[in-house]
């Protein structure tokens, strides 16, 4: 079921485009992410869904009610702050209660909205803190709870884990989802980070230039890009641009190389994951090269690989650490069904 529909909606800045006819529909109940690098628009979009900013044209309905016509505070829609703008002289439990009490609700009704929200993101015993006395992530479920104290049916999250450090934020990924799935409310988050998309949303709208790439689930993202921006900015990929011809897909260079050519006759880009790419021996594969680096992240080894004819090494993965030394001459091998096909 629709919850939120995004029909046509354009915003300039001066000259600058910053959004260009996206259209979305964000579905009841889902965690759903806007992701795109720095200036494609993406907040744009937030900051129009929470009526900080107007678009020049298009529709924005909630429900099937024009979300346009109302003034940001009468949105059943809330917004976490990057910045998390704690209160920093009130404790945790008044920065969660200030939104029920500008409303004017009950005291009681306050006191017991407060104490349920604090306990299921686990800070029931912090009510009478202050935020200086807290961790980030700490910090972090605060401005969460401030926000779905007040029960929205839909939360907006603003690169909502980039002030935290590495590890906890990969622990608070898991609490974003975990709370999402248990207070039963839309969320839709902005980022940057593919990781984050990635591990958090049910699915994602990928932007570049104010437009949307592609909206899918993230394996079908990863898994079957359909352009060249989505098959290069999600997670890492090695990319031959060709011809697709009756023969199949020649690449200036290197040849014809294994691929189901699914499109039309044509200019194309070849997608290959880098774990879908494997050596062997030299003169039987897709191509030969030379082993320029070995990376090893700790569980898996990253092999980069000198292609003659070709402006960018190419990329294998392979578990654990990798049996091979820069220098050694190698054949690149992989399946044409773990090869895509986009358009150029």
């Amino acid at each position: 079921m629709t919850l939120l529909s995004i029909e046509g909606v354009s915003r300039k800045f001066g000259d600058v485009i910053a959004l260009d006819e996206v259209s979305l529909d964000i579905r009841a109940g889902e965690f759903f992410a806007l992701l795109g690098p720095s200036g494609c628009g993406k907040t744009t979009l937030l900051r129009i869904l929470a009526g900080f900013e107007w678009p020049d044209r298009g529709a924005v309905r909630l429900d099937g009610a024009d979300l346009l016509r109302q003034p940001p505070h009468r949105r059943p829609v809330n917004l976490m702050f990057q910045s998390y703008a704690l209160f920093p002289h009130m404790t945790v439990a008044k920065n969660v209660a200030y939104g029920l009490e500008r409303e004017g609700l009950p005291r009681e009704e306050i006191k017991k909205r407060v104490g349920e929200v604090l306990a299921k993101v686990g800070l029931d015993t912090m009510a009478g803190r202050r935020p200086s006395q807290l961790s980030g992530g700490q910090q972090q479920r605060v401005a969460l709870a401030r926000a779905i104290v007040k029960r929205p049916r839909m939360l907006l999250l603003d690169e909502p884990l980039s002030a935290l450090d590495k590890k906890v934020r990969a622990e608070m990924q898991l609490e974003l989802k975990r709370l999402q799935v248990e207070v039963g409310i839309t969320f839709v988050v902005v980022t940057h980070d593919q990781e984050e998309a990635m591990s958090l949303a049910d699915r994602i709208a990928v932007m570049d230039n104010g437009r949307i790439e592609q909206v899918d689930a993230p394996i079908a993202l990863y898994d079957r890009p359909r352009t060249r921006f989505v098959a290069d900015f999600i997670g890492a990929n090695n990319l031959f641009t060709g011809t697709i011809t009756g023969n199949g897909f020649e690449v200036p260079g290197l040849g014809y190389l294994p691929c189901k050519p699914e499109l039309p006759n044509g200019l194309a880009v070849l997608a290959v994951r880098p774990e879908r790419v494997r050596l062997g021996d030299p003169g039987r594969g897709a191509a030969d090269g030379i082993v320029a680096d070995v990376s090893f992240f700790g569980g898996i080894s990253h092999i980069a690989v000198d292609v003659s004819g070709h402006d960018r090494k190419v990329l294998a993965a392979t578990q654990g650490a990798a049996r091979i030394t820069p220098g050694a001459a190698v054949g690149l091998f992989w399946n044409p069904d773990d090869a895509v096909l986009v358009p150029a």
